[in-house]
Formats: structure tokens, sequence, C-alpha cells
């Protein structure tokens, strides 16, 4: 009886308010959520290329058999990683324009990719298979068909800004992961790579030098926002198009 009391207040015990984030996640009885917070923590840490199951479970502070209990594999992992991911999206108002959609979902959709090391990887590595994921692209698919676009199109327009984004998103990733590898700001590597391309030969790359300081001095706002705008220009063209009947008749 002494032993079952003991077991019950050892239950009842309320942990230190104190606790870390990861503190908190080991006391936390194993789940799938534990599982996936502990590998988008690791992930942050340590990139897609060096996760596995058994850095989790170390990090968990278990083994790495009682894992596979509530995830199959790490390609089950990198799918449920991905759902995990898409859930923390804000889709915008119904409300504003068509156009005006498209402006905040993609911002949303950078805003989580950049937030999570490796996301465009992860997210090209696998395909859409869970609820949250999914019914992202079900409600861009919704966007699209709202505003008056054919259904042949819908699935091409959409895999188009997805494709914009994620490519934007590598990109800005990429150059930022370089500045911290030197261990110098965005900027003094901007002003290393102006340089280097200033002292070209002017004979065989005028336009490089030239453009030298648009090249290297990126304002990441508003290139995103200038190639989101060509795009949903052509978009808004094409619809035009469509509605009046005026499409190539071989794209039947």
């Amino acid at each position: 009886m002494k032993e079952v009391r003991a077991m019950a207040r050892r239950r009842t015990t309320r942990l230190p308010n104190s606790l870390t984030e990861e503190q908190l996640m080991i006391h936390t009885p194993l789940d799938q959520a534990r599982i996936l917070e502990a590998a988008l923590l690791l992930l942050n840490e340590i990139g897609l290329k060096e996760l596995s199951m058994r850095k989790i479970a170390e990090k968990l502070q278990v083994k790495t058999a009682s894992l596979y209990y509530h995830v199959k594999d790490k390609e089950e992992l990198m799918q449920l990683l991905t759902d995990r991911i898409s859930s923390r999206m804000v889709w915008p108002e119904t409300t504003l324009s068509w156009q005006e959609q498209i402006y905040q979902w993609a911002e949303q959709f950078r805003k989580v990719l950049i937030s999570h090391r490796d996301a465009v990887e992860l997210f090209n590595l696998t395909i859409a298979k869970g609820y949250e994921r999914l019914t992202q692209i079900e409600k861009l698919y919704q966007l699209l068909v709202s505003a008056g676009f054919s259904d042949p199109y819908v699935p091409w327009i959409a895999s188009m800004l997805k494709n914009y984004v994620q490519g934007f998103v590598a990109e800005e990733a990429q150059l930022n992961a370089r500045s911290r590898n030197h261990h110098s700001s965005y900027q003094d590597m901007s002003e290393q790579y102006d340089l280097f391309y200033r002292q070209l030969p002017k004979e065989r790359f005028p336009n490089m030098i030239r453009l030298a300081s648009y090249t290297t001095n990126t304002n990441w706002e508003n290139e995103f926002h200038f190639g989101l705008s060509v795009l949903i220009d052509g978009f808004s063209t094409r619809l035009t198009q469509e509605k009046w009947g005026n499409l190539d008749s071989r794209e039947g």
C-alpha cells in the first residue's frame, strides 16, 4: 500500500516552471507528437542529412526501438514533419481578392519554410499524404477555382506558386547559411562578392560589373514580392483570356 501511495505522489508531482522546453519534452509520455517536436528541434540543430531515429531517441532519452511503435521509419517521419510544418500556416481571409490571398499565402508558406532548417528539401523529398499538408493544397486549389481558373490550369498554377516560394526560400537559406559558415554577416559577404565582380575583365563581363551592386545586395522582401507580382500579373492576363475565350485552341 505504501508503494502505491508513493507512486501516486510521484505521478501528481508538478514539474518546476523553470524547466526548459527540452526538459519538459523529456518528462512528457512518449507519443508521436513528442517524437515530432524532438525531430523538429534536431532538424534545426543538425539538418535533415544528419537527422536519424537514433539521434531523436537520444534527445528524448529513450531506446530507439520505442520510437518505431509511433513512427514506422525515417520516410514516414519526414512525411509527418511536413504535415506538422504545414499545420502552422495561417490561411488568408477569403474576403480578400484572389490576388491578395495569393500574396498572403506565399508569405505564410515562406515564413514556415524559413523557420525550419532544410524544410524545402524535406518537402521536395516527400509526397503530400498527411491531412494538414493536403488541406493547404485543397485550400489553394479552392482559391484558384473561386478566382475563375478552369480545372486543367488549377494544379499547374498551384505548382508554379509552390515552386516559386520553395525555390526562393532555398536560395535565401543557402546564402544565409554560407554567411554563417564563413562567420560573417550577409552584408559582409555581399561586399566581398561585389568586389569580386568589379574586378572581372570589363570587356568580357560588362553587365556583371555594371549590375554587381544589384546582384549582391539583395532586398529579399522586395525581390520576393516582385517575383510574385510577375506571376500574378501573368495569371490575371491568362484568366482574362480564358474568360473571353482567347486561349490558343491547341491547348484545348
